[in-house]
């Protein structure tokens, strides 16, 4: 089960990442932004618009599998892994700030994380007690 749990987790943050990184590919080639028609077709023609779309449904159906079978506390948690890529990935592809109110976030977002499922693992699991 814990495989299960390992690679529906990152499969979810990947997904979760795709579509957050592909939004904002797809808003800065769809640059600058105005109220038109002419605006809307030049974002629908980016390929990222699309990926992000993919990512939001590889990250609903991966999340339904995912709480069939994990414990809501850490599984809600661990969904939130993508802040941590997400700011990776925006400080390597666009140049974004890593600022220590940052990092601090990100290690406590992690630390949370850890904290739940050693809690969870504490736990009896039900009907055994």
């Amino acid at each position: 089960m814990r495989r299960f749990y390992l690679v529906g987790f990152t499969l979810l943050m990947t997904f979760d990442t795709l579509t957050q990184v592909s939004f904002k590919m797809a808003g800065n080639h769809a640059l600058p932004v105005e109220a038109s028609i002419a605006w809307l077709l030049r974002l629908f023609g980016e390929p990222w618009v699309y990926a992000a779309l993919l990512g939001y449904l590889g990250a609903f159906f991966t999340w339904m599998n995912l709480l069939k079978h994990a414990p809501v506390g850490p599984a809600f948690a661990a969904s939130h892994m993508e802040v941590v890529s997400v700011m990776l990935l925006s400080a390597w592809l666009f140049h974004e700030p890593l600022t220590v109110a940052k990092l601090i976030g990100a290690a406590a977002i992690l630390a949370g994380i850890f904290c739940l499922g050693l809690a969870e693992g504490d736990e009896a699991p039900a009907g055994t007690a």
